[in-house]
């Protein structure tokens, strides 16, 4: 429990807890109301205009009177007053001052769920409720003298209690005088207003209480929730995205079938909605869930995705003709008769915040003229350098208006974005009219209909929005009919009805009395409908049109979802069963009978409480053999950690799954034994007099090992009763003598000298499961592993390592088998095999860590000179089981060749920059700009004659052109993930640059000159070139359609400032362009922009600190 402090609820208190902290411990320890010489009783009123009186109220007013006030000595609680279905109750309590001891206080509190404590379910420990409320001590006589504090707090289990430790003397409440406290009754009457949100973390049904239903947030997607719901309720959008055609899209990839979901759901669920789905398709990973965006931008990228999509299909146009307006940039020079305009579209209008007292003096400003004068004069080509005006006029409102509040503006002192907080006042009827060049046919009348709120600052908070669902003073659907309440709070998942202050007031911002106006929290983007479309933007969306094929869609996806969810919910009634087959020891080259981690298993899903006696029936089914024809054996890890099989005997098949389980603490892995060859039968098996033996044959001169099948040898008999049964097994003469070893363990093969020993003398430690080695006696010319023992104490110093190709991130790599005792050429060779290429054409990496850790990336080359082994490149050689990675890439010249050179990467552009390939290319180490433009040469098939230029791009922007002369060693080659080199051919007309003329870096981009895309390239402009000529000798360049280069607008950008050029009349001015550019930085030099949109499928790799909100598909 916590208290807050004095000065209204601002912080805790330092001093004066402990007492507090016992008496609440005493009060919630029984859970009892302390009377205190008399009774209690509460008086609740509601206050909500026009509800019930329900529990989900959202505010309520209601009375304590505490009688034998004077005489109090511990804290009393009222009964409870429902509202957002939480019980709230005032909390009394004596308090000493801070300042003297002697003086008493009262303590008064209001309290929130705090029964919730009682429990230690942690589903109870989960919930929020943030509250306003006025805490007030009332005056026995006139209610203006009511004495009246107020607070806000977010309530949860640990702070269920907000209001002021010291609320007023108690001398000053029992003084006649003051008209607080009944002298005769010794009474006083407390009272509580409070208006709370709907709660987070307990049950509250949205659907019952508003029609509606939320949507999950699934980390830091509050800004997405907020602008899906917005779409919602925009019903002519919601039906438009029913219509798109999605029967052939991928589920995983496609935006619009995943916006379909999405608006499905929010139709006709009636729980809270998720959107993972929808985020995966827009290609986000996990990570941009957790990165909260600004809805805004987040906005303009759906609509963009959802209107390309939706070309080509019924629907096009859709987007367009609800959210497109049209407004005119022009100048209009004040002396001469010369005006430049272009009408432009617009989906949104970004209004300023600052200093505007309300929307429309921010239309005012928007539309406010500049004066073009000074040094600032407006070229108009004949006429010179003229003074003129230049705005925006607007032609046009769409029928759904996005207004975005710039509330972030950059603050050069702190160099940052802030946010700004300011009161801004908007209505909820716009009137536009007097911003129009012309009145439109209708007038453009608009009534709000959705609020989205920020809650915080620049580095993060919380999105909710309020919307008005139907626009007519009422909000349709839920079990308690027609509301007579416009507005709902949509807050991630909980959905509650509010009041239009709630939704408008509130949200204005800056400074307020009012405790529920907190500064930080205000309007950001506002939407508004346009009376004259109301009826047609607010369609009603019947079940009629939804295709039913996409309702049948979407059903099945339920349907295999439940599936699914029900095979997790019952997966621990289930365990899983791993059965081998003899076909795996065939395969396996080493100890033991197989690899159980790497064998190809038929995995059994089994209900626990199965017998293992029922098992084998399973099993036939699954390896398609008749009944009765399968035998299990039973994997299990002996005390010198070999791993072979027992058998299992009958108590065991008694025994259930789960118990056989509980008694390993491995998985349960089975070997199914089936009849071998042509038999039609199980051999015979007596476990008190035969053994289960396992029979290897060793070739030493293909120095393999093969599994040559099984028998069930008696005990008793010697070893060689089973030589016939091995000649035959390996194909051998009858009457050839045979060497045999018993494989005991790793370190440890023993040769069976004396074969006319019994079989349980003869062996280590006779059971079930041993392995016999036989071969041949070694010939004298077989000099390398002439034994099977040799053959083991090789495989000791032998493991695995993985090669993995350092420029492909999907390449999975692959994987030998190599002697500790291998060099760098056998190596080498070994790889070089595999991959099909020539050893001298491999270069190799060691990784950085040096061990088996996952995310292992490549070091420095390894020298082709390494006189070292396997091991030596390895720290922890035989520490682990992990095959260990190394990193190689295929080179185009041998490795003797490369390690006398550099490597070089580079991208090269062809003329019609449109094409771009990468290189890596080798000049020499101490070579220069020209040697590498002649390695560049001969991988390309160019022109006799043709001369290559070498740049660095950053950021899609050409920063430096470097000198034929420049050393390569100055230059950096490595890529990044905003910078690279680019090669490209000198084109004729750059070859000379003449005295009146230079090259002019140009650049793509798309609204923001900062977010560059495409290839960027340099251009020949002389002085007094009209700029008219410059864009037809761009667009013959770049080969772009007349319809599409219509579009294109022009600017010339200093730094990030764009000043766009709208008088093709106008000519080039060297004085204000020209600086050197061979062999200097051209990042602060003047460069023309491309304004267009960004229509090329490819993407540039992103940083990672970059917060551009992008959907890939």
């Amino acid at each position: 429990m916590k208290i807050n402090a004095e000065n209204a609820g601002a912080k805790r208190p330092t001093t004066g807890d402990g007492d507090r902290a016992e008496a609440m411990d005493t009060s919630d320890q029984d859970m009892t109301l302390q009377r205190i010489n008399g009774d209690q009783h509460v008086d609740t009123k509601m206050e909500e205009d026009g509800s019930d009186d329900d529990d989900s109220r959202a505010e309520a007013t209601f009375r304590f009177t505490i009688s034998k006030f004077s005489q109090m000595r511990e804290s009393t609680l009222s009964p409870p007053c429902m509202v957002r279905n939480l019980p709230w109750k005032i909390l009394a309590m004596p308090r000493p001052s801070n300042s003297d001891p002697s003086v008493k206080c009262l303590g008064f509190f209001l309290q929130c769920n705090a029964e919730s404590d009682s429990t230690n379910e942690p589903c109870f420990r989960t919930w929020t409720c943030s509250a306003s409320a006025e805490l007030r001590l009332l005056h026995r006589l006139d209610p203006e003298k009511h004495y009246v504090k107020k607070i806000h707090h977010v309530f949860f289990h640990k702070e269920n209690d907000w209001g002021f430790a010291h609320f007023k003397t108690m001398k000053e409440i029992v003084e006649a005088s003051n008209g607080f406290c009944d002298p005769v009754k010794d009474s006083i009457t407390l009272e509580v207003w409070v208006n709370a949100d709907a709660p987070h973390g307990v049950q509250w049904d949205s659907k019952r209480h508003t029609g509606y239903v939320g949507l999950k947030n699934q980390g830091a997607t509050c800004y997405m929730n907020s602008l899906l719901q917005t779409l919602f309720f925009t019903n002519k959008l919601r039906k438009a995205v029913y219509k798109m055609p999605t029967d052939c899209d991928d589920m995983t990839k496609s935006v619009p079938l995943a916006l379909q979901r999405v608006f499905y759901e929010l139709q006709n669920s009636e729980k809270p909605v998720g959107t993972k789905k929808l985020t995966k398709s827009f290609g986000w990973e996990t990570l941009d869930t957790f990165m909260q965006h600004d809805v805004q931008e987040l906005c303009r990228v759906l609509l963009d995705n959802i209107e390309s999509k939706m070309k080509g299909t019924v629907v096009e146009g859709t987007i367009p003709t609800l959210f497109e307006g049209k407004m005119i940039s022009y100048v209009k020079c004040k002396h001469v008769n010369y005006v430049s305009s272009r009408t432009e579209p617009f989906y949104d209008v970004q209004l300023n915040v600052k200093d505007k007292k309300n929307i429309y003096e921010s239309f005012k400003d928007y539309v406010s003229v500049e004066t073009l004068d000074g040094d600032n004069k407006y070229d108009a080509g004949d006429y010179g350098l003229q003074e003129a005006e230049k705005g925006v006029k607007f032609v046009s409102f769409p029928p759904v208006l996005h207004l975005h509040l710039m509330r972030f503006q950059y603050d050069p002192i702190s160099d940052c974005n802030v946010k700004i907080n300011d009161r801004f006042e908007f209505p909820e009827h716009l009137e536009l009219d007097d911003f129009l060049e012309q009145k439109e046919s209708t007038p453009a009348h608009y009534t709000l209909h959705a609020v989205l709120v920020h809650s915080g600052d620049n580095h993060g908070g919380h999105y909710v929005v309020f919307i008005n669902p139907r626009v007519d003073g009422k909000v349709s659907g839920g079990q308690d009919g027609d509301h007579c309440v416009q507005w709902c709070k949509f807050d991630d998942d909980v959905v509650s009805r509010c009041t239009k202050k709630d939704a408008i007031d509130n949200n204005f911002g800056g400074d307020s009395d009012d405790v529920a106006s907190r500064t930080c929290t205000n309007a950001y983007m506002l939407v508004y409908i346009r009376d004259s479309d109301k009826d047609d933007v607010l369609q009603a969306v019947e079940a009629a049109d939804i295709p039913e094929s996409l309702v049948a869609r979407l059903m099945d996806e339920k349907r295999l979802e439940a599936i699914r969810k029900r095979e997790r919910q019952e997966a621990h009634l289930y365990m899983t069963l791993n059965v081998v087959s003899e076909e795996e020891f065939y395969r396996h080259q080493h100890f033991d009978l197989c690899n159980i981690e790497k064998a190809e298993v038929k995995q059994f899903q089994v209900k626990k409480n199965t017998f293992l006696r029922d098992f084998p029936e399973t099993v036939c089914r699954a390896f398609k053999c008749s009944s009765g024809q399968a035998r299990l054996w039973l994997f299990h890890i002996r005390s010198n950690n070999t791993i072979r099989v027992k058998h299992v005997d009958s108590a065991m098949l008694d025994k259930t799954l789960r118990d056989i389980a509980e008694a390993s603490d491995q998985n349960i892995f089975f070997l199914a034994e089936m009849p071998c060859g042509t038999a039609t039968a199980l051999q015979q098996y007596d476990p008190d007099s035969d053994v289960l033996v396992l029979f290897k044959y060793y070739d030493p001169k293909g120095r393999c090992l093969t599994y040559v099948g099984h028998v069930f040898a008696k005990l008793k008999e010697p070893l060689s009763h089973l030589f016939p049964e091995m000649r035959r097994r390996a194909g051998l003469p009858a009457d050839a003598e045979l060497l045999v070893h018993e494989e005991v363990c790793p370190g440890s093969v023993n040769v069976l000298a004396d074969h006319d020993k019994a079989l349980e003398a003869a062996l280590d430690s006779p059971d079930d499961g041993d392995i016999l080695v036989f071969q041949l006696p070694p010939s004298p010319r077989v000099l390398h592993l002439p034994t099977a023992a040799d053959y083991f104490n090789d495989l000791t110093q032998r493991t695995e390592v993985t090669f993995i190709d350092r420029n492909s991130n999907s390449d999975h790599g692959v994987t030998l088998e190599l002697s500790e005792k291998t060099t760098y050429s056998q190596v080498a060779a070994a790889v070089a095999e595999c991959l099909g290429t020539q050893p001298e054409m491999l270069q190799f990496f060691r990784p950085k860590s040096y061990h088996t850790t996952f995310r292992e990336s490549p070091d420095q080359p390894l020298k082709s000179t390494f006189d070292g082994t396997l091991k030596d490149l390895f720290l922890y050689f035989h520490k682990t089981r992990t095959p260990k990675k190394m990193f190689y890439q295929r080179l185009k010249i041998p490795i003797k060749e490369l390690e006398s050179k550099a490597v070089f990467k580079c991208v090269y552009v062809d003329a019609s920059y449109k094409e771009e390939k990468e290189l890596v290319v080798y000049p020499n180490q101490n070579g220069s700009v020209a040697d590498l433009c002649t390695e560049v040469k001969s991988q390309l098939e160019l022109r006799d004659g043709a001369r290559l230029r070498l740049l660095e791009i950053s950021n899609h922007r050409i920063t430096t052109v470097f000198r034929d002369d420049s050393e390569l060693r100055n230059i950096s080659s490595n890529f990044s993930t905003t910078r690279s080199y680019r090669v490209e051919e000198l084109p004729e007309d750059q070859i000379e640059i003449g005295p009146n003329e230079t090259l002019l870096p140009v650049a793509h981009f798309h609204r923001e000159p900062y977010s560059c895309f495409g290839i960027p390239f340099l251009l020949k402009i002389k002085n007094g070139e009209p700029f008219s000529e410059v864009k037809v000798r761009i667009q013959k360049m770049l080969d772009v359609p007349e319809k599409e280069y219509e579009k294109w607008k022009f600017a010339v950008v200093f730094h990030t400032r764009a000043e766009y050029i709208d008088n093709e009349s106008l000519s080039v001015n060297l004085e204000q362009l020209r600086s050197p550019v061979i062999g200097v930085h051209l990042q602060t030099r003047p460069w023309l922009g491309l304004d267009h949109v960004n229509k090329s499928t490819k993407s540039r790799p992103k940083a990672f600190t970059e917060k551009a909100i992008k959907i890939h598909n």
